[in-house]
């Protein structure tokens, strides 16, 4: 990555649930990343972010919910996340910043 805020542009936030949590068994983490980064982008910019090697990423997009908000059909915002695996040893501290 040439500019170091594109790569923070591309990934929002990680995220940091139990089911994520336990995924760091695995060397594998989440994070919610812009819709229209792909997954060569995303590669790159968590290597220009946090200094470590990625041998896979899966994407996954979720649509907005429906729900009705005073008395009108509305639709939320979905997001996108992506599940980067590491490569072994390699670690990522996300609670650091908490």
């Amino acid at each position: 990555m040439k500019n170091i805020n594109e790569a923070y542009d591309t990934i929002i936030s990680p995220i940091i649930t139990e089911k994520s949590t336990n995924l760091g068994a695995l060397n594998k983490l989440s994070f919610k990343v812009s819709q229209k980064a792909n997954k060569s982008k995303i590669k790159k910019s968590i290597e220009a972010i946090y200094k470590v090697n990625v041998i896979k990423i899966n994407t996954v997009n979720f649509k907005g919910k429906y729900k009705f908000v005073r008395g009108r059909l509305a639709k939320g915002v979905g997001y996108k996340k992506a599940i980067v695996t590491l490569k072994e040893g390699q670690t990522i501290d996300l609670s650091a910043g908490i």
